[in-house]
């Protein structure tokens, strides 16, 4: 009987009915509202002024006693239109910019003036340079600085001659002579290298 049993089980599994698993439908993709869909542009818009602007508000405002230009900036138009959090960013921004010393304040604004001419993809390139100088060791990372600070008054040419010299070879590596090329085909304020603005946390 046992061995009939087993005899009988592969029949018995050949004409068994595998009746299909019940598909589960995913939730329906919910997707934003007109008035969110504005908000989000009128945010990102604004964020866009505060970037153009901080350099034009800083300048504006920095023959203005500290508290007095504070309450300029909070009554600035442009800058009621940001969201809080930004609002206070650049507050923050401010409040380090007024305690630099003069000479820092003037390259400050010199340096911002510069990444506020440069296109979208000139500040995506310096935005990604940055990044990158930012990963090297400290000693390799200011001597690249120190090479691109003295870079800012040549031509096009020169740079790019200095980058390909024999003293640049021996002195940097194939990577970072890559970064000193991106550095040197864009336009470098005074005292540069150290990102689009002081006062950020970049």
């Amino acid at each position: 009987m046992a061995a009939l049993l087993l005899a009988g089980t592969p029949v018995l599994a050949q004409h068994a009915v595998v009746r299909p698993r019940p598909q589960l439908k995913s939730p329906p993709k919910v997707g934003k509202s007109p008035q969110q869909q504005q908000q989000q542009q009128e945010s990102r818009q604004a964020q866009r002024v505060a970037q153009n602007h901080l350099g034009d508000w800083l300048r504006r405002y920095k023959d203005l006693p500290p508290d007095r230009q504070r309450k300029a900036l909070e009554n600035d138009p442009d800058f009621q239109k940001l969201p809080p959090h930004r609002q206070a960013q650049l507050l923050q921004q401010q409040q380090r910019f007024l305690s630099l010393p003069v000479r820092q304040q003037e390259r400050t604004l010199s340096r911002m003036e510069t990444w506020e001419h440069l296109t979208p993809e000139q500040k995506r390139q310096r935005t990604q340079l940055n990044q990158e100088i930012r990963q090297l060791p400290p000693p390799r990372r200011q001597l690249l600085v120190k090479a691109i600070r003295d870079m800012r008054d040549l031509t096009p040419e020169q740079r790019e001659h200095r980058v390909n010299s024999d003293d640049f070879k021996n002195m940097f590596s194939d990577h970072e002579r890559e970064l000193l090329g991106g550095a040197s085909r864009l336009p470098l304020a005074p005292g540069d290298a150290a990102g689009p603005n002081e006062t950020s946390s970049q």
